[in-house]
């Protein structure tokens, strides 16, 4: 049954019982509970009364004390997250708690200033702040959390006098490390010199042309240490960097809260002024610009060199996130896809300098890893592998390419120009796209190619297999967390965030049809929303799974099942994660059957055989209401259109 009048939002009512329950829905129903409970263990062992991490007074131990912020605050990153697909009230009121807590620590320990970070990079800061803008997703209305994102994005519109980070003139950001203090000029804060540090030993020299430095061993001396110190001093202590891109981020959270124009404005000028100096390198972003506005200003002219630029330390990783970051959020405030083309053009740039070679030649020519590889492989199994960074010789580091980023653009338009990148990379592949494997690495993903094969039909079994391997994953933390028995005042900075027993993965792929995010900075670009009617907040209502098992350029399709026998339940979808995307119609099965069919002998002990009709109705909106009797269930194919409406956070209770 579906209705719609006037400005109302149109409305489905569910008919289909469910006389067998789908597997999926019973495990993703499981996995939230057990995340909900998981956090109550988790802030127990390693938190304070206050909220605080428990961990020493001060912050030392560091390569250099401006590091170190991210890895605080990503220890309860998902809590709004997983809050808002669902989860618990209190996982929102704890990711609060524990936001203004490690806040305040951090305050004390000298990394943050006015709630934000000092000046730090922004590869770093982008950890952080993905934090931040999943609470303010969550919350949008909440008063601290509006004045916050309007404070932070002020830093970088020079509305602080005490933080001036940005010349509007030039398009510019002063510095590599920037914050709530301004510029903050420098690499170093004490002794300017670059020593070896075994944890840095994989990424090798940040320059090879420094007399008398010709391999990493060299920094053990201390004369050569101090040489490079003041080397990286004057190339990347001042200027702006390609991964900057990533804080059009926190603009472009400010205007999905405010929706004032000028920071519009801001991300389409620093987006634009990137773009046009990558137009001089064929596409390819320099990762440098002096405060002339000259690209290689400090690095006799190079276009590469830069700090977390293409040479040091992870190239392509860094600058293919801050250009998808950077591109899809001003294509989102723009509805202009040509900024897109900032992505596109670093993907294509690394996939077309890719070649095709043995395993063996690989381990013969580009190290230790691919020589590991043949304990898996044999010699002769080809790999397509691209270069992620680049020096004076030339490309270097030569590495299988990820998904990631084509997947991420491919989801803002699911073009077939943008699925071929994904495709090509699939070609090339030796392994099998459908496989689970049961492991998680630090950006809570890894499973994008299996669920790619699922939403195109070929791993049926995918959301069960997703489903138990996050089950186990959060299982396996819990034990971890039991037998930690570390000094908590001495432990690493990354040990809470390495035990955050939040998995997210899964429900984010399944429930909203979505990549999870760009872990370094980026925002959370999703096919449908929900928002639990009764229970007035985001998030499935209880008792609710979901499942997009479909995504189109113009539809998209989802299963909605209500597990209770007891509880009727409405929920509003919404278009898109801020309401970008409108409905055009949507069709489905409704019973025309009788149902539960009459009691005992006369009944044949079983119901009458189910009978359908399909049915359709049109929305031309962003919400589509769909209520839930107790067992019953939905399968929705939805006519999209995307980016026709003004993004927001704004939840949809006013319509109401």
């Amino acid at each position: 049954m579906a209705v719609k009048t006037g400005q109302s939002i149109a409305q489905i009512r569910a008919t289909i019982p469910c006389i067998t329950i789908p597997s999926w829905a019973v495990l993703q129903r499981r996995l939230i509970e057990t995340m909900n409970e998981s956090i109550h263990p988790y802030r127990a062992k390693y938190t304070r009364e206050d909220g605080t991490l428990i961990w020493r007074d001060s912050h030392d131990d560091s390569y250099q004390s401006r590091d170190g912020g991210d890895d605080f605050y990503e220890s309860f990153y998902n809590w709004a997250l997983l809050y808002l697909m669902g989860g618990a009230d209190e996982l929102l009121e704890f990711a609060h708690f524990h936001w203004d807590a490690v806040t305040e620590q951090l305050t004390r320990l000298g990394l943050v200033h006015k709630e934000y970070e000092r000046g730090y990079d922004q590869f770093h800061q982008g950890e952080s702040y993905i934090y931040f803008y999943f609470l303010c997703l969550a919350d949008p209305s909440n008063p601290k959390l509006i004045d916050r994102a309007k404070r932070f994005a002020g830093f970088y519109l020079n509305e602080d006098p005490d933080a001036i980070n940005y010349d509007f003139e030039k398009n510019i950001i002063f510095a590599p490390h920037n914050g709530s203090t301004g510029a903050r000029w420098g690499y170093f804060d004490s002794e300017v010199s670059y020593g070896w540090y075994p944890y840095m030993a994989p990424y090798g020299l940040p320059y090879d042309d420094v007399e008398g430095i010709t391999s990493y061993e060299d920094l053990k001396d201390h004369k050569l240490a101090k040489r490079m110190g003041e080397v990286i001093e004057e190339r990347m202590g001042k200027g702006d960097v390609a991964t900057n891109l990533i804080v059009t981020s926190l603009i472009t959270n400010a205007y999905l809260l405010t929706g004032e124009s000028k920071y519009v404005d801001w991300v389409v000028d620093y987006v634009s002024a990137w773009m046009e100096r990558a137009k001089n390198y064929n596409g390819i972003l320099p990762d440098n610009v002096g405060l002339s506005g000259r690209v290689g200003e400090y690095i006799d002219g190079k276009w590469y060199g830069g700090l977390y630029g293409w040479t040091w330390p992870h190239g392509y990783y860094n600058i293919g996130m801050a250009a998808v970051v950077a591109g899809t959020n001003a294509y989102l405030i723009t509805r202009d896809e040509s900024f897109l083309a900032l992505p596109r053009s670093q993907i294509d740039a690394i996939h077309n300098q890719g070649k095709v070679q043995t395993l063996q030649e690989l381990s013969d020519t580009f190290g230790s890893f691919w020589t590991i590889m043949l304990y898996e492989y044999p010699a002769e199994t080809k790999f397509f592998v691209a270069p992620y960074r680049y020096r004076d010789s030339g490309w270097f580091e030569y590495q299988t390419p990820t998904v990631v980023y084509p997947l991420a653009v491919w989801n803002m338009t699911f073009s077939d120009e943008d699925w071929q990148r994904i495709a090509t990379l699939r070609e090339h592949d030796v392994n099998d796209w459908r496989d689970v494997k049961a492991f998680r690495n630090k950006e809570d993903a890894g499973h994008e190619q299996a669920w790619l094969c699922f939403l195109k039909g070929e791993n049926p079994d995918y959301p069960e297999q997703i489903l138990s391997e996050s089950y186990g994953q959060v299982a396996r933390r819990m034990d971890l967390i039991r037998q930690d028995n570390k000094d908590l005042s001495q432990v690493s900075i990354h040990h809470w965030q390495e035990l955050n027993p939040v998995i997210t993965e899964a429900l984010v792929q399944l429930t909203l049809g979505a990549p999870q995010i760009i872990y370094n900075g980026g925002l959370l670009y999703s096919q449908v929303r929900y928002f639990d009617v009764k229970a007035h907040r985001p998030g499935l209502p209880d008792d609710v799974a979901a499942l997009v098992d479909k995504i189109e350029s113009d539809h998209i399709s989802l299963h909605l099942v209500n597990l209770s026998v007891f509880e009727e339940q409405e929920l509003v979808m919404q278009a898109g994660a801020f309401g970008e995307h409108k409905f055009i119609r949507a069709n489905y099965q409704e019973r025309i059957s009788e149902y539960p069919g009459l009691q005992g002998p006369q009944g044949g002990y079983a119901a009458p055989p189910l009978k359908t009709e399909e049915r359709s109705i049109e929305i031309n909106d962003n919400l589509l209401s769909v209520q839930l009797a107790p067992a019953t269930m939905i399968h929705l194919r939805i006519e999209i259109e995307r980016f026709v409406n003004q993004p927001s956070y704004q939840e949809p209770w006013s319509r109401f």
